[in-house]
């Protein structure tokens, strides 16, 4: 006698067809928009304008309208920048490392990634021409030989350096995302009834018919694309620790910045996912889709990379010590005990304690305990960004220079109008886009499914 079980946990559950998939993900695209939808796109769209003006007072004033003085030149704006970038990783990880990696949970959980890091992007950027001052002179960050004569950009400045690191990481990201939709924009432009609706998913279908030959090329480019990607997951989060990890400030100066960077910006991004997949997963009725699998896994990657944070954090107690330089060791002792104590333990708590929970099965698959601990892992990586540049520059070598950091309503406002900015991006994509990738959750349908049914519409 033969007994067979399930090796691993299915990706699709409630026994669906081809049809019934077509139809749970693309109705929420051809109806009307909730009255819920609408609440919270008006709630983004609050929030924009507010912050809409705050940044119009930035860019009036100058950058004085921060709380910067002259010890702490970086604080909110900064800290902003690194935490958006960081959150924007999740997406190449799910999108382009896994891909490669041939690991098929991720087919229901990489377009939201995706998007997601697009729009924390556009957030990051937000933030590079706000601390630019000269905003409209943002262009000279761009090397354009021959422009302004024999004036080329300051290659050593960290400034320029993010603008590379953003617009690629920003192009690239675009593609692959879009490359992507293409098979699902074609099957919403075959279904749509309104002939505005059909020119207008047909437009950017780019004349997808589902042949053999548009498969091949799309696995192809997909594959490409996901290679030129991967590298991006390491190098984009390095090059944003190197705006600190090159100088001599006492805390910045550590060779442990990229790794560390990189695990924190994956563990960040990871948190973001899951929340916004859990709202996703709960309004569009996913829950078949997006299943307890994938949140678990997820989950077991924020533990992971909440432990990788946790020993770099150690370590930088550590070679503080062993360096034997006082004013280094004096920064660590101060971000744990000095003025800005309550912001050094609240990361620790976030980031290192928190995750921690994730080693029980129990908490794992309990969604509200996901949810809590997502939105707690963001708020701490944010006081860790924080911690690392306020606390390593409100104490200068003179103590007549020290001065402590108070954001002022303007460092409020302009952090308000990137929330305002993304939640607007991802209920506009949302709505008008298919959040889970048709043509790949399809593609695993067979293999990964509970059990067969024969229902379509």
């Amino acid at each position: 006698m033969h007994i067979s079980s399930a090796v691993r946990e299915p990706l699709v559950t409630g026994g669906k067809s081809y049809g019934d998939v077509t139809y749970d993900i693309v109705r929420h695209v051809e109806g009307k928009p909730t009255k819920l939808w609408f609440a919270v796109m008006g709630f983004s769209l609050v929030l924009l304008s507010l912050g809409g003006f705050s940044l119009y007072k930035t860019w009036t004033i100058g950058i004085g309208a921060w709380g910067l003085n002259k010890t702490v030149g970086w604080a909110w704006d900064i800290t902003n920048f690194v935490w958006w970038v960081g959150i924007g990783h999740a997406g190449t990880l799910i999108s382009a490392v896994l891909l490669l990696f041939r690991q098929k949970w991720r087919t229901a959980v990489n377009r939201a990634a995706e998007a997601m890091t697009i729009f924390a992007v556009f957030c990051a950027g937000s933030f590079i021409l706000m601390h630019m001052g000269r905003t409209w002179l943002a262009h000279w960050a761009l090397p354009l030989p021959n422009t302004y004569g024999s004036l080329w950009v300051n290659f050593n400045s960290p400034l320029v350096w993010d603008v590379f690191a953003i617009s690629t990481y920003l192009s690239v990201s675009l593609v692959f995302w879009y490359i992507g939709m293409v098979p699902d924009l074609a099957t919403i432009r075959d279904r749509a009834t309104k002939p505005l609706t059909k020119a207008i998913y047909g437009a950017f279908s780019l004349g997808w018919t589902g042949g053999a030959k548009h498969w091949q090329r799309y696995e192809a480019v997909s594959l490409i694309l996901a290679a030129i990607s991967t590298p991006l997951v390491l190098s984009v989060h390095t090059i944003v620790s190197m705006d600190f990890a090159t100088s001599v400030i006492p805390g910045w100066h550590t060779t442990i910045f990229p790794p560390y960077f990189v695990a924190g910006a994956i563990f960040s991004g990871f948190a973001m996912v899951l929340t916004l997949l859990l709202v996703t997963r709960k309004v569009y009725k996913l829950e078949h889709y997006i299943t307890m699998t994938h949140i678990e896994t997820m989950n077991k990657i924020v533990m992971l990379t909440g432990s990788v944070v946790g020993v770099a954090y150690i370590t930088e107690f550590f070679m503080a010590w062993y360096s034997g330089v006082e004013y280094e060791q004096y920064c660590f002792l101060n971000r744990m005990f000095g003025p800005y104590w309550w912001a050094y333990w609240s990361m620790m708590a976030c980031n290192v304690f928190s995750p921690q929970l994730l080693w029980f099965k129990s908490i794992r698959r309990n969604l509200v305990a996901t949810f809590t601990l997502s939105i707690i892992v963001n708020i701490g990586m944010w006081f860790e960004r924080f911690v690392i540049i306020v606390s390593s520059l409100h104490r200068d070598y003179i103590p007549s220079s020290w001065r402590d950091f108070s954001p002022t309503i303007y460092d409020v406002g302009d952090y308000i109008f990137t929330f305002g900015l993304f939640f607007t991006l991802f209920f506009l994509f949302a709505k008008y886009l298919p959040v889970v990738n048709m043509a790949e959750v399809k593609s695993v349908l067979k293999s990964s499914t509970d059990k067969p049914s024969h229902k379509s519409h």
